[in-house]
């Protein structure tokens, strides 16, 4: 039987040549602190687009000045990063790989001069700058940002856009009832916390018609968080508004300890995907092509987030293959080493 792992994934109108995702991972490498893609994000992304990636990620790209977590990051808040952009995807497509692009807001997790924002005037932790609450007039603005950086990435040529809804940055800091105390209708309930989440899809989906991936932390590590029982009406509610995959990490929303071990947020994305029927992506510690195998093969996840181990190793589709004893096509360059 054929590996699952190197069968075409068709998710809207775009077609993955395999199920490897390569992860969005901050690389903190915009030097100029404007937020432009740089000659280290063209080698670092085409390089695994040669390694025969499915769909690579660009990392957290942040749609406001303020919403970067380091001033290092990439950014999408202004026409003046397309050009770059427009470079980076090309790129990328012409080794075969599909293209996505996570947009972003730190939230009270920003490490920038001057403000920062959050629904609550709550710091992450007592080493951490205090943020402002997020006004409503702010949180309009901030969700029309996430449309300019939608508009953005469809002119840039990207081929999927993923939310960042996780680990702790403004959107997951909305939906957790640790870091939103509002009264207003943007805090309380369930559903009042996913309000901003929801409002910033239906607003992508104005301008966006390709394929809408969102990450979340489906656990809180904390007994007054989430977890992912709670996630899975958000999932039902994300499948509705026309989200087509959820990307299931987890944690990082207030400090706290978390047990890794291989594979060990896949139990997320199976409960997710089994209860909620939306597709799923499967990430964290997942190093091995049986492993990765295993995940699909028992419909525990859809597609498979590769990261850390895309860094050790850009060409790990084709340490995957040799481990499922299949053979995958090699860049004609490289094919008398492949």
């Amino acid at each position: 039987m054929s590996s699952m792992l190197f069968k075409p994934f068709e998710i809207k109108n775009v077609t993955l040549k395999n199920r490897i995702v390569m992860s969005p991972m901050c690389m903190y490498s915009s030097t100029n602190q404007q937020g432009f893609v740089e000659d280290f994000h063209m080698t670092h992304y085409v390089s695994r687009a040669i390694g025969q990636v499915g769909l690579i990620i660009v990392e957290a790209t942040a749609v406001t000045p303020q919403g970067r977590i380091s001033a290092q990051d990439l950014g999408i808040w202004s026409d003046d990063h397309l050009p770059q952009l427009k470079k980076l995807v090309s790129g990328m497509k012409q080794y075969g790989a599909a293209t996505g692009i996570q947009l972003a807001h730190a939230g009270r997790k920003a490490l920038v001069d001057g403000d920062i924002y959050a629904p609550s005037a709550i710091a992450f932790d007592e080493k951490s700058k205090t943020p402002a609450a997020l006004t409503k007039e702010q949180i309009t603005e901030t969700i029309q940002s996430f449309q300019a950086g939608a508009k953005r990435a469809k002119e840039a040529g990207f081929d999927i856009i993923e939310i960042h809804g996780a680990h702790g940055y403004l959107i997951n800091e909305f939906l957790s009832p640790l870091s939103n105390k509002r009264e207003d209708e943007y805090g309380g309930s369930s559903e009042n916390r996913y309000r901003f989440l929801g409002d910033i899809i239906d607003a992508i989906k104005q301008v966006w018609d390709g394929p809408l991936f969102v990450r979340i932390s489906a656990s809180d590590y904390h007994p007054e968080g989430l977890d992912a029982e709670d996630y899975i009406q958000y999932a039902k509610e994300m499948k509705k508004q026309g989200v087509d995959l959820i990307d299931v990490s987890s944690g990082a929303v207030v400090p706290a300890r978390i047990q890794t071990y291989p594979g060990y947020q896949v139990r997320f994305a199976e409960t997710i995907k089994t209860h909620s029927g939306i597709a799923t992506g499967a990430v964290g510690l997942i190093t091995h092509g049986i492993q990765a195998e295993e995940i699909l093969q028992n419909k525990r996840a859809d597609l498979i987030f590769i990261a850390r181990e895309l860094l050790r190793d850009p060409f790990w589709p084709r340490t995957a293959a040799a481990q499922l004893n299949e053979k995958i096509t090699a860049p004609q360059q490289y094919e008398r080493g492949w």
